[in-house]
């Protein structure tokens, strides 16, 4: 397993932080505060004629053949400028599944429009308790006639009001893993969405499904075994959520440096003070556990591994360090820190609302409790 970047990867970095730098500020995050789009056709229809909207699809289908390895690259520098969008939605969450779990036409039909960014796409798993496991999901499907009708409420859904498409998990069965997953059209009147601001100015939003009426198309994957691609998806999605919090990290410990590089203070830079100097030693060590364990998750998903213990570790490091580094970049700027007009607030949002995003920690870890003996094992 090696987890160095290519000479291809590099550039792919280098080239989106100076896109990113010169096209998006944090002056634009706080104008979409107020904004209901919650993003920028302009920044999204840039980043397509880059061909970042492909980076994972076949070539067949409009994409430029690239991997899981160059997928997160991408991630972790739109996490650096808090870049907002659909993208890991409409990619990792939906994209990658239809790619390998849809039918044909559906294939056809989808695939090729989100790699060119002409439609997005979420996935809605999440519903009243919270929970990420088969058992919490009470969407009802059943089937009359020729089509499907659903029932039931999803919250938290990532970009919800900003997508076409819709992948729902919902319950075909009895038994807790008798999951069927249906792409719906947001336009349909019988689909009620709700934005909900959060604290990071975030899109998130709330489905409510009264008999809603799919046709039998609209099934992907066999009927009652979609829990699978679901957890699928969730590995997905939570090892490019660590992505993104693993930029957004990097970049305050590079402000912090800065900082106490230039404030000074008792007739010399606050960043010679060997206090503040061990607070930057572990934001590093932070940042460099958190690379190490989210590109491992990335190489474990790209090699078609169930790679749910190494997402988890991933998920349960980057939470907790994420905001220990914000937490500790507060403490070395002092006041301003804490002010609106200062971009530190921004990180220190989203790292709260990114930690429960994909599961909180205590969540992550006990799911690698129950795979201690796996792990004791050697397995990884």
């Amino acid at each position: 397993m090696d987890l160095s970047f290519t000479d291809t990867q590099k550039m792919l970095v280098t080239e989106a932080r100076q896109f990113f730098k010169s096209t998006w500020g944090t002056s634009m995050v706080r104008k979409l505060a107020e904004d209901t789009k919650d993003y920028s056709n302009d920044l999204w229809m840039a980043m397509a004629e880059l061909g970042w909207m492909g980076i994972v699809f076949p070539q067949e289908y409009g994409g430029t053949g690239g991997n899981l390895i160059d997928l997160c690259a991408l991630v972790e520098e739109m996490g650096r400028h808090l870049v907002p969008g659909p993208f890991c939605s409409s990619i990792g969450l939906v994209g990658l599944t239809l790619l390998k779990e849809a039918d044909n036409e559906t294939r056809s039909l989808m695939i090729p429009k989100l790699a060119s960014g002409q439609i997005t796409a979420t996935l809605a798993v999440t519903e009243e308790t919270g929970g990420l496991a088969p058992e919490d999901i009470e969407t009802i499907c059943v089937r009359e006639n020729d089509h499907y009708i659903l029932n039931g409420i999803k919250l938290f859904v990532p970009d919800a009001q900003n997508v076409d498409y819709i992948l729902i998990a919902a319950r075909t069965g009895s038994k807790p893993t008798n999951i069927s997953l249906f792409l719906a059209p947001t336009g349909s009147d019988d689909i009620d969405i709700r934005a909900h601001k959060t604290m990071s100015f975030d899109a998130q939003g709330e489905l409510r499904l009264v008999n809603t009426q799919l046709p039998l198309s609209s099934l992907i994957g066999e009927f009652n075994n979609g829990w699978p691609l679901v957890d699928r998806g969730l590995q997905l999605g939570t090892m490019l959520k660590c992505a993104e919090m693993l930029g957004g990290a990097e970049i305050i410990l590079d402000k912090t440096i800065e900082h106490l590089q230039e404030r000074v203070q008792f007739g010399r830079p606050i960043g010679t003070f060997q206090a503040l100097q061990h607070h930057c030693v572990n934001m590093a060590i932070d940042v460099e556990g958190g690379r190490y364990l989210t590109y491992q998750a990335a190489w474990s998903l790209s090699q078609g591994f169930n790679s749910r213990k190494e997402v988890s570790m991933a998920k349960a490091w980057v939470n907790e360090a994420y905001n220990r580094i914000c937490t500790l970049s507060h403490q070395c700027h002092g006041a301003i820190g804490f002010t609106m007009e200062h971009d530190l607030q921004l990180y220190t949002r989203r790292a709260r609302v990114q930690e429960q995003s994909f599961g909180e920690t205590q969540f992550h870890v006990e799911i690698l409790t129950e795979n201690i003996g796996s792990l004791r094992r050697g397995s990884l």
